[in-house]
């Protein structure tokens, strides 16, 4: 009987799981999605519903005896405050909700300039804003939270979503200046490595899923983190591009990169890090003028090997963060050639450059040179725009394992089995 890890993806639209042998094969997958469970995604009890249901699917596929490690990922930013016993005290804040209180904005104010908890949306503000309540034990983050429910555990995080919340990843402590910010220390998580084990199952977690009871529940991670880590990519050097809405890239580093005027942080993995940012290119700023269907039909038409000569800098709407740190920054988009198949062309080089930028600002930051690309989101299956994107990065373009941030949470749980001595 061969082993196996679950790893375990909670997001804004559901729940998903995969199984992962040893060697990163996944043995069986399975999606559940929130809205089975109400329309409210904000509901904790959806989330569990849904994750529930996700691995009844995804056990009826494997041999559940087999299950070694299960570990978490969830939306970087998400919290909830918790009473002693895990039960949520109020509806979570998600990552994109904005704290507006002023006294707490004035105190968030006050990180380092290199922290990652400045801002109304940061895991900081929302910290302080739940530490009000009555009966409060803990603020946890999304993936702690679902972690607990194996566990019985809900006094401990990860180093990746407690970054946003202050957590110093370089000192792995949550440092002094918190403190000053008016934060309750006590009802902050003990902080694990991504990738450790924290505990085993309950028997009551164990008996709901016909588990052993010696399954270790190991430190996950965001969902960011969880999709890099599912490509495969692990060296320093090597970097993954999501071409989705926007354009978000990441690098394993050596060293950590923190450049907040450009919205760069930098995730502990082990003894590496993960740096990146993400740009407002992408494909919002295609669906503007292209159908989907359209931009399929028009790319089947481009001409990949050569240059349009155009210098477009394709945006939805003015203002830019990374690679260039402008808030009024213009979309660039003429001239308009005749073609439909070179305009569309044209924006493709441009967000090529775009990408080719980023990593270069990454390097001349401090990361490494970037030695490969694997490429995840919907462009990354437009031929014409890889070839247009291998010319303008330079290097190898590699397959991606996986796309599914769950498939990256399995291996953080192989990690931890492996550790625990349970592979």
């Amino acid at each position: 009987m061969a082993p196996l890890a679950i790893g375990i993806d909670i997001g804004t639209s559901g729940s998903r799981a995969v199984a992962m042998h040893p060697d990163f094969s996944i043995a069986a997958r399975a999606a559940v999605p929130l809205e089975r469970f109400g329309a409210n995604g904000r509901d904790p009890s959806a989330w569990w519903a849904a994750v529930e249901a996700t691995l009844k699917e995804l056990f009826s596929a494997i041999d559940r005896r087999a299950v070694r490690a299960i570990a978490v990922d969830g939306t970087s930013g998400t919290l909830l405050p918790v009473d002693g016993a895990g039960r949520p005290l109020a509806e979570p804040l998600m990552y994109n909700d904005r704290v507006s209180d002023d006294a707490i904005l004035a105190a968030v104010a006050c990180a380092p300039e290199a922290s990652a908890a400045h801002g109304a949306t940061s895991g900081l503000a929302k910290a302080l804003w739940f530490q009000r309540l009555p009966g409060i034990h803990a603020v946890l983050h999304q993936a702690d939270w679902i972690a607990g429910q194996f566990s019985g555990r809900f006094d401990v995080s990860d180093e990746n979503n407690s970054l946003k919340t202050g957590y110093d990843a370089e000192m792995r402590r949550w440092p002094d200046w918190i403190v000053k910010a008016g934060m309750r220390m006590e009802l902050l998580p003990a902080v694990a490595r991504p990738g450790s084990m924290t505990s085993r199952l309950t028997a009551a977690a164990a008996g709901l899923f016909g588990l052993p009871r010696d399954v270790a529940v190991v430190a996950g991670t965001t969902d960011g983190c969880a999709s890099f880590l599912a490509t495969g990519a692990t060296a320093a050097g090597d970097g993954v591009t999501a071409l989705g809405s926007s354009l978000t890239i990441k690098i394993m580093s050596d060293r950590p990169i923190f450049a907040p005027r450009y919205g760069i942080y930098s995730h502990r993995l082990g003894d590496a890090w993960l740096a990146g940012g993400a740009s407002n290119t992408g494909g919002r700023a295609l669906a503007q003028h292209f159908s989907l269907a359209r931009i399929i039909e028009l790319s089947a038409a481009i001409d990949a090997a050569t240059e349009t000569g155009l210098d477009y800098y394709p945006l939805a709407s003015a203002g830019e963060r990374f690679p260039i740190a402008d808030p009024t920054l213009k979309p660039r988009l003429l001239p308009r050639p005749e073609s439909d198949a070179d305009y569309l062309k044209a924006m493709l080089e441009g967000i090529a450059a775009i990408e080719a930028l980023g990593y270069q600002r990454l390097a001349e930051l401090g990361a490494p040179r970037l030695t490969s690309v694997r490429s995840v989101g919907g462009g990354a299956g437009n031929a014409a725009w890889t070839e247009i994107r291998r010319r303008k990065l330079g290097v190898a373009f590699l397959p991606a394992l996986s796309d599914e941030a769950a498939a990256g949470t399995a291996r953080l749980a192989l990690m931890g089995a492996t550790e625990a001595g349970l592979l």
